[in-house]
């Protein structure tokens, strides 16, 4: 026996000539649309946006030296925009610092290292001999200078290779050059307080006139920057031998 009850569909949407003429007559209700989904969106991926300034400032600078060389982010043209800065931020402190210590020289090397240096360093010249203890009590004065200030070039040279017949009496001497010119000459150490010499008493003479020293970050001029420093550090020390004298105080 057939089944009556069985019923036949067809596809979504789909009507019989039959059953558009019911619905336009008003026997049947109005065919309901199709069943479409909404477009797909899909949902907001936090590494796929683009990269601002504040994205750059949450990282840590280990975190954007790794992200420098992540292949994946070479379309985002804010981090291309940031590597082509931090470059030029990093060449141009190259080309700045690029000194940093007492080279010795010869006296073949004079002419190309300083009188042939560029017009923008400063070259700071000590002749010496190491039989003399002055010039070791100079030197490390400008060891110490030459790494505060690696823009200024500092070099050291034996006085008779520099000189020929140059008088010990005269040592140490420095000579300062800049474009190809002497700028400054100083003899012996009683410009510098003798033996009692600092760094700091070096870098003023040093400055007196001219902005010889250079650490390649700050703007203001080698003197104001030399006497802040001075002062800074008078006060520490002043500060540091005070809380030493209390401390021996309550000691006793």
């Amino acid at each position: 026996m057939a089944d009556y009850h069985f019923v036949y569909k067809d596809v979504e949407g789909a009507s019989t000539q039959w059953d558009d003429i019911q619905r336009r007559l008003g026997n049947l209700p109005p065919k309901p649309e199709p069943f479409k989904p909404a477009p797909f969106s899909p949902a907001d991926d936090p590494d796929l946006a683009p990269k601002s300034k504040a994205w750059i400032d949450d990282r840590t600078p280990a975190e954007l030296d790794e992200l420098e060389d992540d292949p994946d982010l070479d379309d985002d043209r804010f981090l291309q925009e940031y590597r082509k800065r931090r470059l030029a931020e990093i060449r141009e402190a190259a080309k700045v610092a690029r000194f940093g210590s007492v080279m010795p020289i010869s006296g073949s090397d004079f002419v190309r290292e300083v009188s042939q240096a560029p017009a923008d360093v400063w070259v700071v010249v000590l002749l010496y001999k190491d039989s003399i203890q002055d010039c070791g009590l100079l030197l490390c004065c400008l060891e110490e200078l030459a790494t505060k200030y690696p823009a200024t070039k500092f070099v050291k040279i034996i006085s008779t290779e520099c000189i020929p017949n140059y008088p010990d009496r005269n040592l140490p001497t420095i000579l300062v050059y800049n474009n190809g010119a002497v700028k400054g000459t100083y003899v012996g150490l009683h410009q510098f307080g003798s033996r009692k010499c600092t760094p700091e008493a070096v870098a003023l003479a040093l400055c007196q006139s001219d902005p010889v020293l250079n650490d390649g970050q700050t703007g203001s001029s080698s003197r104001e920057g030399i006497i802040k420093g001075v002062q800074k550090r008078f006060i520490e020390k002043f500060v540091a031998d005070h809380e030493e004298k209390e401390d021996d105080d309550y000691s006793d």
